[in-house]
This record gives structure tokens, sequence and C-alpha cells, in this order.
């Protein structure tokens, strides 16, 4: 049961936002690479990062009391467990960039009249944005793939017949088909993305095809289809569009299965209930409850058979 927050606890709420931004700024800069070898004067590091050296001091010590970076003497920084955690090339780096930067300012316009602000802030809706920003588009791309392990075990864990054809529908680099057949070796697969997906061909191996378009006008036919965190991205309208192009190519035997969340009721915590505020900042979309997702998908095609957080599958209709 969740409790009254004291005024403490208030304080500490309050400076949430900042927080965010000080980890991307650390990560961008690559602070915690500069630590990997071992505690450095903060000098030194400013130096070598090209930063104020009295606010980058600032910046260290306000994280260092959140357990994120340390100072092991006056002036001298080194890593924790959570700052090491930021290094490049983790997705926990491409998180703290997206959360602290180009979502962070989106988030700072959102307001209760349920509008979305992204377009409003970057003159441009969030998917036009990625395809102006290569760089950002990778770093999208690798913030999605790196949380694949716990999206494979739930989708690793559906009954298969062995043969089948699976394809992941908005499937980026293709990372999480890569280990579902890793795990499943009589399995094939399709990753459907738009062609400026950041991807390494060679790496899918010879029995998964990339292959380009949108959802929205038409899709593979396959066996299995997977929606891993996309229709969180979309209204209902936009997320209904999808569900009826996989249903107007699949065959009758196909299964769906969605990777997503599943907004519990009650006030216990969840991160789903502020995931969902960065879907209509961004998308003007949403995460969905139960009866929400129940509804999505009978009116779209589809007959839900289980419905559980993290898992949503179902049959065509």
């Amino acid at each position: 049961m969740t409790t009254g927050r004291t005024e403490e606890d208030l304080w500490q709420l309050f400076w949430g936002g900042l927080v965010t931004r000080l980890l991307a700024i650390t990560a961008d800069l690559g602070i915690a690479d500069a630590l990997a070898d071992g505690p450095r004067p903060v000098d030194e590091l400013a130096r070598e990062v090209e930063a104020d050296p009295d606010a980058l001091h600032r910046i260290l010590r306000a994280l260092a009391s959140e357990g994120v970076f340390a100072e092991e003497a006056p002036g001298v920084y080194r890593n924790t467990d959570a700052s090491a955690g930021l290094r490049r090339g983790t997705r926990w780096h491409d998180f703290a960039h997206l959360f602290g930067g180009v979502w962070h300012r989106a988030l700072g316009e959102l307001s209760a009249t349920g509008a979305p602000t992204f377009e409003r802030v970057h003159g441009t809706d969030f998917w036009s944005w990625l395809g102006e920003h290569p760089d950002e588009r990778g770093a999208f791309d690798r913030a999605m793939s790196g949380s694949r392990e716990w999206k494979v075990d739930r989708v690793a864990g559906t009954e298969w017949r062995g043969d089948e054809l699976v394809v992941d529908v908005g499937g980026g680099n293709g990372a999480l088909l890569v280990e579902l057949l890793r795990r499943r070796p009589s399995l094939r697969g399709v990753v459907f993305d738009l062609p400026e997906t950041t991807r390494d061909e060679a790496a899918l191996g010879d029995r998964i095809e990339f292959v380009a378009g949108s959802f929205f006008e038409r899709v593979p036919p396959g066996d299995v289809y997977v929606l891993s965190t996309i229709l969180h991205d979309w209204d209902d309208d936009r997320a209904g569009q999808i569900l009826r192009t996989i249903r107007s190519a699949a065959p009758d035997h196909a299964r769906l299965l969605v990777v997503d969340a599943v907004v519990p009721p009650g006030n216990e915590p969840h991160g789903a209930k502020f995931l969902d505020l960065l879907m209509l900042a961004l998308f003007d979309a949403r995460e969905r409850d139960e009866a929400q997702w129940r509804a999505l998908l009978g009116a779209n095609g589809f007959e839900p058979v289980r419905i559980e957080d993290g898992l949503i599958e179902a049959r065509c209709r």
C-alpha cells in the first residue's frame, strides 16, 4: 500500500526533472567513460570533456547525493554502480540522452489540456524528427532494443508449433527476433520497419529477412505477428489502423503477440502510469488498461486470449 508523502518526500519529487536533465548532461559528456579507470579530479575531467570545472563539479556533487557518481575526496569523483551504467554503448546512456534531452523538452510543456506537446516544441512530429536526425534515430533504436531480454522471455515463453514465420512489425534493428530465433532455432523471421531504421542486416543471419515499409499500409504475411512496444506509441485510431493492416495480411490461423504494459488499477506504483504521460506528450498516445486493450483488439479484428502485464496474446477473428 502506498502511504502519504511527507514534505521532505515532496521536495525530493520536485527535483526529479532536474535530475533527469543532469543525467543527460553527464551521459552526453561521457563522464562515466572518463571515470572508467578510476577516480579523477574534476578539473582534469572538465578539460577532457570541454566543460566548465565549477559547473561540472556542482552537477556531479548533486548527482552524487543521489548515488550517481561519488566524491571520493574534495573535487575528486569516481563511478558508482549507477553511474557506470551510463557508459556509452549501454541502453541507459541512450535513455539518459533521450529522457534528459528531446523528451525532457516536450514533457516540460505538458499540461492538463490533453494536447501533445512534441510537435509544438520541435516543429514536427516525433517520427519525422527522428528521420531528420539519424544520430537520434540510432539512440532511439538502441534504447528500444536494449530492453529485449524481458521481451524475448515473454514471447519465447508462449506456445510454439516450431516452424512458424514470425513477423516483427516495427521490429527496429531486429534484436528481439535474433534472440527469439536463437532460443527457438526452427522458427523463421521477418523484421518489418521503415527503410531508414538503423540496422546491421548481416547480423540478422540467413533465417531473418528485413522488409521495409509502413505498417499503416501493408505488412508481410506470416504465422505469428509481434508488436513490441509499438501500439502504445499511437492513439486508438492509428493503433486500430495498424491492427487492421495486420489482420488483412494474416491468415485465419495467425496469432498476435503484443508486448506492452497493462496499466493496473489502484494506487500502487507502476512505471506505465508515468510512461503513459510521455506517450501523451510525444504522440497523443497512451498506455492501456485491460478494458482498453480488449476494446482496441476487439474492434480491429482480433480476439484477446490472454492479457497480462507485458504480454497480450490474441487470435484472428
